[in-house]
């Protein structure tokens, strides 16, 4: 192994290190806590190390977004692998998308709700973002009925999976009602 092909994997190294430290923080005591200071203690590296591999904060959360869309597309995969039907795979792929959001909260907001500087439905949108749609649609695109557009549907199926994890989540919907709220949303699906 040559000395640049050590230095890019050390490099890739402290990343990971930093995307993962970041992540724990957040899930531990939310995003106000991470900071580029309190990063650098927990990694015992500088604050110009950490500058060295992110500009600040929001490209952290960009990673830890990125990271997490990749996850939550596995989730769903996973959870829909075994369905025999449209409604089951539906049914599955529901209760992945909200127990990923329920149990990976600080992931979930770098995904969707704070500014990681990523691009969404444009060209630019990096894969991983792209691909948690994607996720999504294979799942869904052939419940759509015949007069929706796929994509449109699972924007809009997205959406209220959405509602119904941040809902849930602020305490504004009861968590023991999650099960009859994934029934009535599959249940209305024209195709089902």
């Amino acid at each position: 192994m040559s000395v640049q092909e050590r230095k890019e994997r050390e490099r890739a190294g402290r990343e990971r290190l930093i995307v993962a430290t970041a992540r724990e923080l957040a899930e531990q005591q939310g995003w106000d806590a991470v900071t580029t200071r309190r990063l650098a203690e927990r990694i015992e590296y500088s604050q110009p190390v950490l500058y060295s591999h992110f500009r600040g904060k929001r490209e952290i959360i960009g990673a830890v977004a990125l990271q997490g869309a990749t996850e939550l597309a596995t989730a769903v995969r996973t959870a829909t692998a075994t369905a025999n039907t449209p409604r089951e795979r539906v049914t599955a792929l529901a209760h992945a998308y909200l127990d990923f959001a329920a149990h990976n909260p600080a992931v979930y907001d770098a995904i969707f709700q704070l500014d990681g500087g990523l691009p969404y439905a444009q060209e630019d949108t990096p894969e991983p973002l792209k691909d948690a749609f994607a996720a999504l649609q294979e799942n869904l695109g052939d419940t759509a009925g015949n007069d929706t557009h796929p994509g449109l549907f699972t924007e809009t199926f997205w959406a209220a999976l959405h509602g119904l994890a941040t809902l849930t989540r602020a305490r504004r919907l009861p968590p023991e009602d999650t099960e009859p709220r994934v029934k009535l949303l599959v249940d209305r699906l024209p195709a089902l």
